[in-house]
């Protein structure tokens, strides 16, 4: 039986239960016949003991990963061992909940080789077994391999590196010329500790981030992995999250960060602005709530022109951040080291992206970029608007005074359309364009303070009826959907999880799930809907296959439930 207790992508800490035992994951068994797992060395080969269930490792003719002989899993009561190379159609049935691979070790410093069987792997046993590799871990790699998706490992290799003399430890790899052993194991199960713990904090990238550059080989998985497996990663990311670093090169391609960028890649301008404003990211997020964007503020809505003013934010690692978006994950939660210098990645990035957001078209383009000039220079003719720091009063004046020239003789637009576009803009990038035109007919519009917007709809016929679809808060960062909100989403056949034919009481729970959209993400608006009828609204808490793979614990944790 297996509890998913907490998720990072996709590393997770799981419990995993059976016989009475019980073993927390991510964890590395050993040798040692009091623990419920272990490996037992045998003159005909290893034996694992998975709490009370013996299972041999190796059996028959012991093939290579690089043979090219292919053998089916061999399953003993619900415990499959398959050897590498993986079949091309591997599968698992039902009775199988654990599933091990013996020959691991051969995959050791082979960086393609391991990414691609990590992911065939994973993909074959679906969300709801665990996923052992033997031989493979050390403190260096396990954070990077668990980040993957193996939930278990043995502490085969420190232990036998550990007698040639060489002392692992999660930066290196160090020539003592005395036993390790006992220090690697421990070094091992100690790196565990902290795996377990970023995965529960949802920060597990950071900690591969640290790691990955102890040697060249754990460089070239992680980049092989956000370039090669990117949509295996993507899958389980949420749309929602805590405050993560972006300190290293690699982390500039974090899935989520990706996704995000290749979202924005089809973001349009709201049809009414006219001069776009560029301004410079703040440490503090979201960035409307900073002092250097309050001061900001303090200049652009000085007078009605203020509606045709489109504020885009220049920042690494997203490139451009629309105002209406600044709360949404991930631009509400990111760190990165500020100094002035950037890389060239990030110039070319920040260049493309701000190009296309100006092709889109203006009629001025101001910045107020300061020092950072240089990133958009050259890309259209624009007035620059800082004097020393933009937050200066010089700047602010300078600011005031470029919009309001610049919209001179301009019409201004009434705050309502202003709000009424922006929303839609939120709308478009949170369920795509054409969930939005849904959302946001002509009997729509949307009331409130930005970033505290309720979505109405009014009756054609009796215009004093109304009804409310959703509510943008900054807590969530996104549109959180009402009852009727979710109907239009469930016409559409969007986000929708179809389920058993019961009284939806509290929360769903992956049990009751007979199919869900495989584009539902965690942290995404999900609509549940039995036989047509949406029952429930609420928020994800896996992603789409999760919630038809497991059988246990909170698919959809319910905000509204039709009675």
């Amino acid at each position: 039986m297996l509890d998913i207790v907490s998720r990072s992508q996709r590393g997770r800490v799981c419990e995993y239960s059976r016989n009475g035992s019980k073993i927390t994951t991510p964890a590395a068994v050993g040798q040692d016949d009091g623990e419920c797992i272990w490996i037992e060395t045998t003159a005909s080969g290893r034996v694992l003991h998975v709490m009370g269930t013996p299972v041999a490792l190796e059996g028959g003719l012991r093939t290579t990963s690089s043979s090219g002989i292919q053998s089916g899993p061999a399953v003993t009561d619900g415990i499959a061992v398959v050897r590498l190379p993986l079949p091309e159609d591997l599968a698992f049935d039902d009775t199988v909940e654990f599933v091990v691979v013996p020959n691991a070790y051969e995959l050791r410093k082979d960086p393609r080789r391991i990414v691609d069987t990590v992911i065939r792997l994973r993909e074959a046993a679906g969300f709801n077994r665990v996923v052992m590799m033997s031989g493979i871990a050390e403190p260096s790699t396990v954070a990077l391999l668990s980040y993957m998706g193996v939930d278990l490992f043995d502490d085969a290799l420190p232990r036998a590196t550990g007698l040639s003399g060489i002392r692992l430890i999660p930066e290196a790899e160090i020539v003592t010329g005395a036993d390790e052993s006992a220090s690697n194991v421990a070094a091992l199960s100690e790196e565990m500790d902290k795996i377990r713990m970023f995965i529960g904090a949802d920060r597990l990238r950071e900690l591969v981030d640290q790691r990955a550059p102890s040697s060249p080989s754990s460089v070239a998985i992680l980049r092989l992995y956000d370039d090669k497996g990117y949509a295996y990663a993507e899958e389980t990311c949420s749309t929602v999250g805590c405050r993560f670093s972006c300190n290293t090169t690699q982390a500039l391609r974090r899935p989520d960060i990706r996704s995000y960028k290749e979202r924005i890649a089809n973001y349009r301008k709201p049809e009414h602005k006219r001069v776009l404003l560029l301004l410079p990211c703040s440490a503090k997020k979201p960035y409307h709530i900073s002092k250097s964007h309050k001061a900001f503020s303090s200049a652009i809505h000085t007078a009605s022109h203020d509606t045709l003013v489109h504020e885009v934010i220049v920042t690494s690692p997203l490139g451009v951040v629309p105002r209406e978006l600044d709360a949404m994950y991930p631009a509400n939660s990111y760190d990165i080291p500020v100094t002035g210098e950037w890389k060239c990645e990030e110039r070319r990035m920040i260049r493309e992206m701000v190009g296309s957001i100006i092709a889109q078209g203006y009629d001025r383009v101001i910045c107020h970029l300061g020092d950072d000039y240089e990133l958009v220079e050259g890309l259209a003719d624009m007035e620059c608007t800082v004097v020393g720091d933009p937050t200066s009063p010089a700047s602010l004046e300078n600011l005031d005074r470029a919009l309001r020239e610049a919209t001179r003789d301009m019409e201004s637009v009434d705050y309502l359309v202003d709000r009424n576009n922006l929303m839609r803009s939120v709308l478009e990038f949170q369920f795509g364009r054409e969930c939005a035109d849904a959302l946001m007919d002509e009997n729509t519009y949307a009331i409130g303070k930005f970033p505290y917007w309720k979505l109405f709809r009014e009756d054609p016929e009796d215009r004093s009826k109304k009804v409310q679809l959703g509510m943008m808060t900054p807590e969530r960062g996104m549109v959180s959907l009402t009852l009727d909100g979710a109907r239009v989403l469930s016409e559409m056949g969007y986000l929708t999880v179809e389920i058993m034919d019961f009284e939806l009481k509290g929360n769903l729970f992956a049990v009751g799930v007979i199919s869900a959209d495989p584009r539902i993400h965690v942290g995404d608006e999900a609509v549940v809907v039995c036989n047509g009828e949406v029952r429930g609204v609420g928020v994800a808490l896996m992603c789409g296959r999760e919630m038809t793979d497991l059988r246990r614990g909170i698919a959809v944790k319910i905000r509204h439930k039709s009675k």
